[in-house]
């Protein structure tokens, strides 16, 4: 069977994207935040050598594992350790994929005891795209149904945001629903700019636009 965790490191699985605030939180806290996403955004949509990509993620797994125990009662710090995981589960040799995998999806658990609705939806989201990309039966934890249900949830979340929108589209189309997947992937494209990450915002938006042009195709 092969692994669909391979396209996790392409897009992102896991909502990486989100831009989020820690209301409360120091300002340690939020630098530290800020520097997981950047660090993140520089090795997902870096265009240098496979070698030094791999490495660059080899550094931000440790670095957002360090985060998470510094942090550990921050949902914020606890998911985005969740998604960083997910990320590097289609990093790596199919051999060792579904350890993080698994790993990734019990952070995201975890974020989503301790606030379901965290990052616009963004946990939903991100356990929506872990499900549908980890293969079914004895190979791993795969579910469309539970994915769909997550996606559904992280929309009901957050009507306007980019990453949500993006995977809920990408997930519709997957599974040939081009019509559900135009709605989802404009809402994506007409979503509000996240602020003070650019990298992220124009990455994403290329992945909409190139997912929306497939999805119209699918119906001309």
């Amino acid at each position: 069977m092969s692994f669909r965790l391979t396209t996790l490191a392409a897009t992102a699985a896991i909502a990486c994207g989100l831009a989020v605030s820690a209301a409360g939180a120091d300002a340690g806290f939020e630098q530290a935040l800020h520097n997981i996403q950047h660090e993140w955004e520089a090795a997902n949509y870096s265009t240098g050598p496979k070698a030094e990509r791999r490495a660059a993620f080899d550094d931000l797994v440790e670095h957002s594992a360090q985060f998470a125990e510094q942090y550990a009662t921050e949902v914020e710090a606890i998911a985005w350790d969740g998604i960083v995981l997910s990320t590097y589960a289609g990093v790596v040799s199919k051999l060792t994929a579904m350890r993080y995998a698994k790993a990734a999806r019990e952070r995201l658990h975890q974020a989503e005891a301790m606030n379901p609705t965290a990052l616009a939806g963004g946990v939903y989201a991100s356990l929506g795209a872990l499900y549908s990309k980890v293969p079914g039966g004895f190979m791993g934890f795969g579910n469309d149904d539970l994915a769909e249900q997550y996606f559904q949830k992280a929309v009901n979340v957050d009507a306007a945001n980019l990453d949500s929108n993006y995977f809920y589209g990408e997930f519709l189309l997957e599974h040939g629903r081009a019509a559900e997947a135009v709605t989802y992937l404009r809402r994506a494209l007409e979503s509000p700019t996240v602020e003070g990450r650019p990298i992220f915002d124009a990455g994403r938006r290329a992945e909409a636009r190139a997912l929306l042009e497939s999805a119209n195709k699918a119906l001309s």
